[in-house]
């Protein structure tokens, strides 16, 4: 391996695995060390435990394991990202620390990219997980995230993945949004495929998720949907129910001058529910269109602004200097 331009990148968020980072590392490099020039990036995402002590050894030991800390922690999106952004290789592979995804899997996703691949997405068909807590959900949250962003995939929860380095480069990640890496990259024409991975029973540590991220899991897959279909054109949404809103209000407007003029039934304006509503919908249909228009003077400002990361680093172990860092 030549130091400067490894052929895969392997990147790994850590949140306190003490007990899991060293035997993750030796299969890693088990894995790859016969077949690829590679480099492993672990990110602590504010681990409380010695996560960041072993890391040190870790990278001191082998010039290959790089490692960023995060001053507190950001969540496992943020230190994906973080990961990606540092990664040098061609191809990037992301994969858990707590030992149930298998590095022996990855090798084959990587022949997956060869086959002109750009997302390979891991599928846990065996999973050895809790059925409640987190079998039931992960299953709905899949069907759902299928259904609703097109991309047919078994199992987006899985963290490992491989991508080529130019997806990652134009996918930024906010909130819970790594999960919706395929979705995101399929909407920009890259091609992505499901391979089925080993699922290894948690032997060390404990579980990081529970049932409280499922309804994350809902509303990142509203933002999501927004952004695949509305992003560039917010008005389209807005306007439309404004639209839907000004034709309730017109609606309501003239069975209430019907029921004033014509009917038989005469009703005190004052008292008519239906002037109420023909009200509140007027109203609602002046906020939804103000709201798209704000919403389009928002979007260009964000396209034309400079990006900001959804983390910030306290200190990196093992990367090349660049000029200017003190």
């Amino acid at each position: 391996m030549d130091g400067q331009n490894p052929q895969v990148s392997v990147v790994v968020p850590v949140l306190n695995e003490q007990d899991n980072i060293v035997t993750l590392c030796e299969q890693i490099t088990q894995s790859l060390a016969d077949k690829y020039d590679y480099e492993i990036i672990f990110v602590d995402d504010g681990s409380t435990d010695d996560s960041f002590a072993i890391l040190s050894r870790l990278q001191e030991s082998d010039a290959r394991v790089r490692v960023i800390r995060f001053r507190k922690n950001f969540g496992q999106t943020a230190a994906l990202s973080a990961g990606f952004d540092h990664a040098r290789g061609n191809t990037i592979v992301a994969l858990d620390a707590d030992l149930q995804n298998d590095p022996a899997d990855i090798p084959k996703m990587i022949d997956k990219l060869e086959e002109g691949f750009d997302v390979v997405s891991g599928w846990r068909r065996k999973r050895h997980d809790k059925a409640i807590t987190r079998l039931v959900p992960s299953k709905i949250a899949n069907w759902l995230i299928a259904g609703i962003t097109g991309v047919k995939l078994h199992d987006f929860g899985c963290t490992l993945k491989a991508y080529r380095r130019e997806v990652i480069a134009e996918t930024k990640l906010y909130g819970e949004m790594h999960r919706f890496i395929p979705a995101l990259a399929s909407w920009s024409g890259a091609r992505i495929c499901e391979v089925v991975v080993n699922h290894r029973p948690r032997t060390a540590g404990a579980a990081k998720y529970g049932l409280g991220r499922t309804f994350k899991v809902v509303l990142d897959l509203i933002t999501v949907k927004f952004l695949g279909s509305f992003s560039t054109k917010p008005i389209y949404i807005f306007g439309g129910l404004g639209v839907l809103c000004g034709a309730g209000s017109v609606i309501c407007g003239l069975a209430v001058l019907y029921q004033k003029f014509i009917s038989a039934q005469h009703l005190a304006m004052n008292r008519n529910p239906l002037l109420v509503l023909t009200a509140m919908l007027v109203t609602a249909t002046i906020q939804f269109i103000l709201m798209g228009l704000l919403a389009e003077l928002l979007v260009r400002t964000y396209h034309e602004s400079q990006n900001r990361p959804t983390y910030v680093i306290k200190e990196i172990l093992g990367f090349p200097r660049v000029s200017g860092d003190e």
